[in-house]
C-alpha cells in the first residue's frame, strides 16, 4: 500500500473539494464541502460524539429511500453553521443536481452536513457561516489536491482546550483540516479528509510526538522526531501556567471526518466504513467521542471500482481507519496559529525541522 498521487481526499477519482474561510473583525471561522461526481456517490454516516450538530444524517439510514448524496458540508459555527447547507443546496440545485422529485429539473440536492464549534475564536460568538459561506466553498471545490491546515472548516479549529489542567499535556494546540490517501494493492483508493478540532489530544504528552505519525506510509512522515526534551518541558510549563491564569471553561469541540474509496459499496456497507474509520479517530486523538465533542464521520463510495468481497471489504475497513489516522496528523502538522492559538510546529520546532512535508 502506497498514498495516492496527491495523497488527499481527491486521490479518488470524480471527487472535487472546495474550502471558505473568513479571518478578522472578529470572525475565525469557516465551510469545506466534499462533491460527489455526477450522480452522487452512496453514503453513510456514524456519529460518535455526545454533543453533534447534523443535517440530513437520518436520509443515509440504509432502511431508507435515497440511495446517493450528492455534497457532504463540514462547517465551524455550532448550529448556526448549518445554515452553510443552503448555500450549497442552491448551486446545486441552479445545476440541475438533485434527488428527482417531478418533472426534469426538480430536484432536491441531498446535502448531509455536520458542524464543529468554534464560536467565539475570533472575538465574536456571532461571527458564523451562512449560506454565502457555502456557495463560496462550491464555487472554489476543485479536484486538484485538498488544501489543509488553517483552512475552510478548519479556520478556526483547535484542540486539547478540555484538558488543559493536565501538567502532562501541552494544552491547546491549532487543529485544522488534514486528509491522507491509500491505494490499495487491487488498484482501489481509499481516502480521508478530517477537521480535527477536539477536546482531547493529539500529542503524546511524555514523547511530544503526533499519535497518527506511526501509522504512515513509506516516507510520509520522514524527517519528523520527537521534539528535545528542554522544549517538551517548556510547552508544557507554558499549558500550565494558561491553565491557572484562566479560570476553567466547559469546553466544545468536535472532529469532522469524511472517509471516501471508488469501490463499489452500499448503504449498509458505506455505515460500517464510517464506523470502522472511528476507529482512526480513536488512535490519532486521546481521548475521543466526548459529551463535548460532536465526532461525526461521512463514507462515500463512489462505486467507480469492483464490489469487494467479504475479505477485501475487511481489508478496506482496517485500511480506513489507517488513513485517518494519518488525515489527522497532517492535520495538525499543516496547521498555522491564528489569534493566539499556537500550532504544534510552533510550540515544538525541533519535531517538525527536518519534516519533508514542510
Amino acid at each position: 500500500m502506497i498514498p495516492g498521487p496527491t495523497n488527499t481526499l481527491t486521490d479518488v477519482p470524480g471527487l472535487r473539494v472546495g474550502h471558505y474561510s473568513r479571518f478578522g473583525d472578529g470572525w475565525l471561522t469557516g465551510t469545506t464541502v466534499v462533491l460527489a461526481p455526477p450522480g452522487g456517490a452512496v453514503a453513510g454516516v456514524d456519529v460518535r460524539g455526545g454533543g453533534p450538530g447534523t443535517h440530513e444524517t437520518d436520509v443515509l439510514d440504509p432502511r431508507n429511500l435515497v440511495e446517493r448524496v450528492d455534497a457532504i458540508v463540514l462547517s465551524g459555527g455550532s448550529a448556526y453553521g448549518l445554515a452553510a447547507v443552503t448555500g450549497v443546496m442552491a448551486r446545486l440545485g441552479d445545476a440541475g443536481t438533485g434527488f428527482l422529485v417531478g418533472r426534469a429539473g426538480q430536484v432536491v440536492p441531498i446535502v448531509p452536513a455536520a458542524v464543529l464549534y468554534d464560536l467565539g475564536r475570533g472575538g465574536a460568538f456571532r461571527a458564523t457561516p451562512d449560506a454565502a459561506f457555502g456557495a463560496a466553498a462550491y464555487d472554489a471545490a476543485s479536484n486538484g489536491p485538498v488544501g489543509q491546515g488553517t483552512i475552510g472548516a478548519g479556520t478556526g479549529a483547535h484542540t486539547a482546550a478540555g484538558i488543559m489542567g493536565d501538567p502532562a499535556g501541552l494544552g491547546g494546540v491549532k487543529g485544522g483540516v488534514g486528509s491522507a490517501s491509500t491505494v490499495l494493492g487491487g488498484g482501489l483508493t481509499v481516502a480521508a479528509l478530517t477537521v480535527v478540532n477536539a477536546v482531547g489530544s493529539t500529542v503524546d504528552p511524555r514523547s511530544g510526538g503526533l499519535y497518527g505519525v506511526r501509522y504512515g506510509l513509506a516516507d510520509e512522515f520522514a524527517g519528523l522526531r520527537d521534539p528535545e526534551p528542554a522544549e517538551l518541558v517548556a510547552a508544557r510549563h507554558r499549558a500550565l501556567n494558561a491553565a491557572q491564569a484562566e479560570p476553567a471553561t466547559q469546553p466544545f469541540n468536535t472532529t469532522l471526518g469524511v472517509i471516501v474509496t471508488d469501490a463499489t459499496l452500499t448503504k449498509a456497507q458505506c455505515q460500517k466504513l464510517a464506523g470502522v474509520t472511528h476507529d482512526g479517530m480513536a488512535r490519532a486523538i486521546r481521548p475521543v467521542h466526548s459529551m463535548f465533542d460532536g465526532d461525526t464521520v461521512f463514507a462515500l463510495a463512489t462505486c467507480a471500482g469492483p464490489p469487494p468481497d467479504p475479505l477485501a471489504f475487511n481489508a478496506l475497513l482496517a485500511v480506513a481507519a489507517d488513513t485517518f489516522s494519518r488525515a489527522v496528523a497532517h492535520g495538525m502538522l499543516a496547521a498555522t496559529g491564528v489569534a493566539g492559538f499556537h500550532a504544534y510546529g510552533e510550540l515544538l520546532p525541533s519535531a517538525v525541522r527536518d519534516w519533508r512535508g514542510r
